[in-house]
């Protein structure tokens, strides 16, 4: 058992075997099913993000008409070519978008940590499937990577907006995804744990705010920048650029931080995005209230 992510990385290493298989392993153990039930669970997950990504930039539309289609435009936008970022980098966006808006659609979608955070994994994982081309087993083994790193930050901080801000959310989301994203590229597992950590601390301090308390502004367009952010702290990982605060400690501050983050500010709809003029505004017409109540 690994809890924390310098044992993670030093079994890893020990062994001389990849962050995924440490968490298979360990799953195989403390569940009691075999390492071939384990990977077909998560074969499964995989199948539901797929479904997920496909919905999603075919186009969706939530009840409440706040969110929809923004996924459909990015990938009509890469299709121009001339865009000013990356391809790769784009269509994680997009892939992203479009996991989150079929979330807000209220359709079916894997929780990578939570649900209002489930793009960014799946987001990034298909948009280098075609630039890496990973075997399915290879895909299978980037979700297991972002798990490991996931339940650090369960078990040592938050995943939770509601206890730690969106920084435990959609933070906790990238630093998982850019872990996985170092080792499906052929990365060590301590540059894993180094991208985890630049991709965290540029996120600390992220609040919780979402305008009419639901799931949707400003979560789906965050869960775009943690794709963005996961693909930029994945190749300075792998370009050899370390973090200077190790990753538990920048783990540890993500907990500090959300435990002095004021209420209003941690998935109450009270401040932030939410208590603007327009999130005001936008709240009183999704559930028919009159503004001068609010």
């Amino acid at each position: 058992m690994f809890r924390n992510v310098a044992e993670l990385v030093e079994l890893a290493n020990s062994q001389n075997k990849k962050i995924s298989e440490i968490m298979i392993e360990q799953e195989a153990t403390v569940t009691g099913r075999t390492r071939e039930e384990v990977i077909a669970f998560m074969d499964r997950n995989l199948r539901v993000m797929e479904e997920a990504v496909e919905r999603g930039i075919n186009g969706v539309k939530s009840h409440s008409g706040l969110t929809g289609g923004d996924a459909v435009l990015l990938q009509e936008y890469i299709k121009k070519g001339n865009f000013l970022t990356g391809e790769t980098v784009l269509d994680a966006v997009s892939k992203a978008v479009a996991t989150n808006e079929v979330n807000a659609a209220m359709g079916t979608i894997c929780a990578t940590p939570t649900a209002g955070s489930a793009g960014v994994v799946p987001g990034t994982l298909f948009a280098l499937k075609s630039k890496l081309n990973p075997t399915r087993e290879q895909m299978v083994s980037f979700l297991f990577t972002a798990g490991a790193f996931g339940f650090v930050v369960a078990n040592n901080a938050s995943i939770s907006g509601a206890a730690g801000g969106c920084q435990a959310e959609v933070g906790s989301a990238a630093g998982m995804a850019a872990a996985a994203i170092v080792e499906l590229a052929g990365g060590t597992p301590d540059q894993c744990a180094q991208a985890m950590a630049i991709t965290l601390k540029n996120m600390l301090g992220l609040v919780c705010d979402p305008v009419a308390g639901l799931v949707e502004v400003p979560c789906v367009k965050r869960n775009a920048m943690g794709a963005a952010n996961a693909m930029v702290a994945a190749d300075m990982a792998l370009a050899g650029v370390t973090s200077r605060i190790p990753c538990d400690e920048v783990i540890d501050a993500m907990y500090k931080i959300g435990q002095n983050m004021p209420t209003a500010l941690k998935e109450t709809a009270q401040g932030g995005l939410a208590a603007t003029p327009t999130g005001r505004k936008l709240e009183a017409k999704i559930f028919g209230i009159p503004l001068e109540e609010k």
